[in-house]
């Protein structure tokens, strides 16, 4: 999944070029490694590298502009030929602190894993010497022919024999089974002007970013656009109704009565207990807690709260901030329940804890098949289990009782009693929008699954067996009612709501 960092063997010190460093000798391509290397270069595998929380980047020529990538790609296919990159030259860019204490208090050592340090030739007075702190990480990956017998004689971290020019325009080292990869690299140390908090905006400003806004800003606008014409469509529509409805006088509204057809028909019947109520406050509550959980951590990474350089920052503040709107989960889940009650708050409690527990619990489900799966198929499942636990442990002593003050204040709350299809169907004498108003906007998950579904049999055709495609479809199964939980909550809320300004203006008898 990509989310595990290990140290590489590439050895650096700080501000000490370094050039014609062998790094290794591979043994000879067996015929299962050689057929595995083309098919990783084949899919575009690319090799990430983080220097102090630094992603490598590396940049392309393209016409008279550069462009901006992560990585570099493992090797390089020319007709029936495979090449692989097996020297990278690195640069790292480097801010100067004359004070040293500014260098001391940013995490200043000697060691070049460091975010500041002294320069390796600062000698014994290394308190007098300046700080520097790595601002940049680049890499330029080229495919060199080396001699494979002029490695063996050369430790490693040895200076090679020969001298290495690399030149990315140009590809020589071709794979061959039964021989040997030689790898090199060199780095060297630049200094720059760029300042530590403004490292990461290379990062930040990598090109394609002005057509995705571009695809996101036009996508809102015809959104908006059609969303404008329904509304007003509808809002006329409806005062329409209530305004002439309104200006009739008492007798003239008992003949009317008689004479009423569609919505107004269903007046007595439209806030009617659905079936399964407890089901629906269940849903809508934990759908409240998953939006606003989205909303908090999406406000907060866009104010700067979740700075790249922290990696697991969005997953911690997600768990945390779903953690704590567990109070909104309950107060939602009884507030709808009280409302379908019509005020009548009792059995609160339980609505409350089945809120906490139903999401949790299809996750629980979900993820504990998916780790059984794992670990029948890898038998190391010590850590993850034990992790596991103390996730479950956490959810139970902070969300369940979360959720229940939410509840609580819920109930104590006073009792006030997508807009379109609930329209539709009451227009039509259908009283029963309670689930449909749901299940209408949360039916997207429906399309999400299936594209997972289509990616999946399209595009990850490299899977490696039925555990790999198993997971993808766990965790896209549970992302998708996520989804439908929160996008249905969305649907219920603005139905409920549109259905109370339409019937709070007839007379019932």
């Amino acid at each position: 999944m990509g989310d595990r960092i290990e140290s590489s063997p590439y050895r650096f010190k700080m501000h000490a070029n370094e050039s014609d460093v062998l790094l290794c000798r591979s043994a000879p391509l067996s015929p299962p490694d050689f057929a595995l290397l083309k098919r990783r270069i084949d899919e575009m595998y690319q090799v990430n590298l983080i220097l102090d929380n630094l992603p490598a980047i590396r940049y392309t020529r393209k016409d008279d502009y550069f462009l901006r990538w992560t990585g570099y790609p493992v090797g390089i296919r020319v007709g029936v030929d495979y090449y692989v990159f097996n020297h990278l030259q690195f640069t790292v860019l480097v801010h100067r602190y004359e004070d040293p204490n500014v260098a001391r208090v940013m995490g200043a050592a000697a060691d070049a894993s460091d975010g500041a340090a002294v320069p390796a030739n600062a000698g014994k007075d290394a308190s007098a010497a300046p700080g520097w702190m790595v601002v940049g990480f680049e890499v330029v990956p080229c495919s060199i022919k080396h001699n494979p017998e002029d490695a063996r004689a050369v430790k490693m971290y040895g200076r090679f024999p020969s001298k290495i020019k690399c030149d990315p325009s140009t590809v020589s080292m071709s794979i061959k089974e039964n021989e040997p990869i030689v790898y090199t690299y060199e780095v060297s140390f630049v200094e720059s002007d760029i300042k530590w908090p403004s490292r990461w905006d290379a990062y930040l400003k990598m090109e394609g970013a002005k057509v995705h806004w571009f695809s996101i800003l036009n996508s809102l606008m015809v959104i908006a656009f059609l969303a404008g014409i329904v509304f007003v469509i509808l809002l006329r529509t409806v005062r329409r109704d209530l305004t002439r409805y309104e200006e009739l006088d008492s007798e003239a509204q008992a003949q009317m009565n008689e004479e009423l057809s569609g919505w107004k028909l269903v007046v007595s019947d439209v806030f009617r207990a659905p079936s399964n109520p407890m089901l629906l406050c269940m849903m809508v509550g934990d759908g409240v807690q998953i939006l606003g959980m989205a909303v908090v951590t999406i406000l907060f990474a866009a104010l700067g709260f979740m700075s790249p350089a922290s990696r697991g920052t969005l997953i911690t503040g997600m768990l945390f901030f779903y953690l704590v709107l567990g109070i909104l989960a309950g107060y939602a889940s009884v507030r709808v329940w009280k409302t379908i009650r019509c005020g009548d708050h009792s059995g609160w409690v339980g609505v409350s804890w089945r809120t906490a527990c139903f999401f949790p619990g299809i996750a629980f489900l979900i993820l504990t098949t998916l780790n059984f799966l794992l670990w029948g198929s890898q038998s190391t499942g010590a850590i993850p289990f034990s992790l596991f636990v103390v996730l479950i442990l956490l959810w139970f002593c902070i969300s369940v009782p979360l959720t229940l003050v939410g509840g609580f204040l819920g109930a104590k709350a006073p009792h006030i009693e997508y807009p379109v299809l609930t329209y539709m169907h009451l227009c039509v004498e259908d009283w029963k929008w309670w689930w449909k108003s749901f299940f209408s906007s949360g039916s997207v998950a429906i399309y999400i699954f299936l594209y997972s579904i289509n990616y999946l049999v399209f595009d990850l055709k490299s899977l490696s067996g039925p555990v790999s495609a198993t997971l993808y479809l766990g965790y896209s199964l549970f992302m998708v009612i996520a989804i439908m939980l929160a996008t249905g909550t969305v649907g219920f809320i603005s139905s409920f709501c549109f259905v109370h300004y339409l019937f709070s203006s007839v007379k019932a008898d």
